[in-house]
């Protein structure tokens, strides 16, 4: 049982852990109430500490080789599966995680959904067509939107509003990929489906090579693209989130969604330097967020054509 003031201390741990690694998360979330936001920051900081341990790195930085990836993701699957039973590990962002699904309710798959993302890359996962590479893109991210959804005071059954907290997750990892994908490369990983570069014939091993970047931007506006339409969908699922609740998802939509908005427009030269929203642009997003919470527009139905999230939620 986690009393007041271990509630407390765990919050501030998971605030500073936002702090340091995304300074995007970190303003958008100021935006929530007061008690959705500590819930944000909890889930937030299991991420954060779950990714590090897979991938050898602090706070998002630094990523280095892991020497035993298997380790590493029995790691991440022990700690998680025991907050999950109700139990502690006295680390902080694991804690963290036992406290905020109990609190919301948050079904175990969910966060076991994330673990199998984990597992993914511990295999060396690499897509072989767009249907892999949004099925990765769910494991990473869509669940984690999923998560934030129903701290937001979502139901756990609310499939359709569910997807769209899904739709969010998949923009924010496509455009991850497309700003990352030649550092990716240099890293060993390629989450650029096969038939992709088949067709743009470019070899796996030649993504970080300068003289392919101009076919490499292409298929990297190609993700931007994809991106701009699951963000699309997901805006209309704010409308069934509470006010505040909508302004931070919106915001952080135009926050994160700029960064594959910059990487397109800037075609072969996305990877001279790291792309990043700067804090005007933030700002900006902020102040429009708000307006679009008060002007919703009705809500479309969600297309079709867009990959679905596994549909059954089940503890």
């Amino acid at each position: 049982m986690i009393d007041a003031a271990e509630r407390a201390r765990l919050v501030a741990a998971a605030e500073d852990s936002i702090v340091r690694g995304s300074r995007s998360f970190a303003a958008a979330s100021r935006l929530f109430d007061a008690t959705t936001r500590e819930r944000v920051w909890l889930l937030y900081a299991w991420c954060r500490a779950a990714d590090d341990i897979a991938d050898g790195q602090e706070m998002g930085h630094g990523r280095t080789a892991i020497a035993d990836p298997a380790a590493a993701l029995a790691t991440i699957r022990d700690r998680t599966d025991r907050v999950l039973a109700g139990g502690r590990v006295e680390i902080d962002a694991f804690d963290a995680l036992g406290l905020v699904a109990a609190e919301c309710g948050i079904p175990a798959s969910l966060p076991r959904d994330v673990v199998a993302g984990f597992a993914l890359d511990a295999e060396g996962f690499e897509p072989a067509d767009e249907n892999d590479l949004l099925r990765y893109c769910y494991h990473v991210a869509g669940a984690v939107g999923v998560m934030m959804a129903i701290v937001m005071g979502v139901d756990a059954g609310d499939a359709a509003t569910l997807d769209r907290a899904c739709d969010l997750g998949l923009a924010f990892q496509l455009s991850n990929i497309a700003r990352d994908v030649v550092e990716d490369a240099e890293a060993g990983r390629c989450y650029l489906p096969a038939d992709w570069l088949r067709d743009a014939g470019i070899a796996r091993r030649s993504i970080a090579d300068p003289a392919c970047r101009p076919a490499v931007a292409a298929l990297a506006a190609r993700l931007a693209a994809m991106a701009a339409a699951y963000e699309a969908s997901a805006r209309m699922g704010a409308a069934a989130l509470p006010p505040r609740s909508a302004w931070a998802v919106l915001a952080a939509a135009g926050i994160y969604g700029d960064i594959a908005r910059k990487v397109a427009r800037a075609g072969s030269h996305a990877w001279d330097e790291r792309v990043h929203t700067r804090g005007r642009e933030k700002l900006a997003w902020v102040l429009r967020a708000g307006l679009q919470t008060i002007l919703r527009a009705d809500v479309m139905p969600r297309d079709p054509a867009l990959w679905r999230r596994p549909s059954a939620v089940a503890a």
